[in-house]
């Protein structure tokens, strides 16, 4: 049984909030910083989530969410980012992402092939997963809660503030998205306090298809598997990531952008038989 909230932050292995089949998996990165990841295999020929969760995130307070994927067959990685969850040192934007592909790498040595991962952020963690997806080959990407920039979203409460010129760590989506060449989901709360929904319509407005953005009529910000969430997740992967990709999408992604010619072809939501999202 999946303890309660009160008790994740006190946990710090998967036993103690009530998983199972999941393991504790050291990172070293190439400075020496030791991070933790929690992982479960998926089942049969389901891809594997590499998932990045919100500020503050650790993998022990998405507990609930573990044991929600992991029910459904599908494998997950958990990333805990520097300073929490026992990774040691410091996040910072360039850390996370760095972090993140050194996950990944890691995930690929523990027998997960590269056709059957994919990318998973939550609010702050949408812009480490999209980044990684620029630098690495994933089946599909799925952001939850996203915002166009940190700065956008500081502006909400300081707008009197310069935060473009003071922020060092920016987390910009709106300037990756377009760059994003394998199948997107973007699911958002219509209630969301946090991160207004419009944010998320105007990320989804300059992704390539094939896309799908999902707008929660009831959804908040942080309760969004409570929402269907998942539900929508799990129907977008069984319809988008069937199989592996295809051989034009991994060229698109293995190339950088400016080296893929006009002749490279982009699968569109209608090639999948699946409509836009409203």
């Amino acid at each position: 049984m999946v303890r309660s909230a009160a008790f994740w932050f006190l946990a710090s292995s998967p036993v103690e909030v009530g998983l199972s089949g999941v393991q504790e998996i050291s990172i070293k990165t190439r400075e020496g910083v030791i991070l933790i990841a929690w992982y479960a295999q998926a089942k049969g020929n389901k891809p594997t989530l590499l998932y990045f969760t919100g500020n503050s995130g650790s993998a022990a307070t998405r507990a609930p969410k573990i044991a929600r994927i992991q029910a459904s067959g599908y494998g997950v990685f958990m990333l805990n980012y520097r300073r929490y969850g026992g990774s040691g040192g410091w996040p910072t934007e360039r850390n996370n992402v760095t972090d993140a592909i050194a996950a990944y790498d890691r995930l690929l040595s523990l027998g997960v092939a590269r056709e059957d991962i994919v990318a998973y952020g939550e609010s702050l963690g949408t812009s480490v997963a999209t980044q990684l997806t620029l630098q690495r080959l994933v089946q599909a990407l799925v952001l939850e809660a996203p915002f166009t920039s940190v700065v956008d979203v500081g502006k909400l409460a300081w707008g009197f503030l310069p935060l473009r010129l003071l922020m060092v760590d920016q987390y910009r989506n709106i300037d990756h998205i377009a760059e994003v060449r394998v199948p997107l989901l973007i699911v958002h709360g219509a209630r969301d306090r946090v991160i207004p929904v419009g944010q998320a319509r105007h990320l989804y407005s300059k992704a390539r298809d094939p896309k799908r953005l999902v707008i929660l009529p009831r959804g908040d910000h942080n309760d969004l598997f409570d929402r269907g969430a998942w539900k929508k997740v799990h129907q977008f992967l069984e319809k988008f990531v069937p199989g592996k990709l295809a051989p034009e999408l991994q060229v698109a992604i293995m190339v950088p952008a400016f080296a893929v010619n006009s002749a490279t072809k982009v699968v569109s939501s209608s090639d999948l038989g699946v409509p836009p999202g409203k």
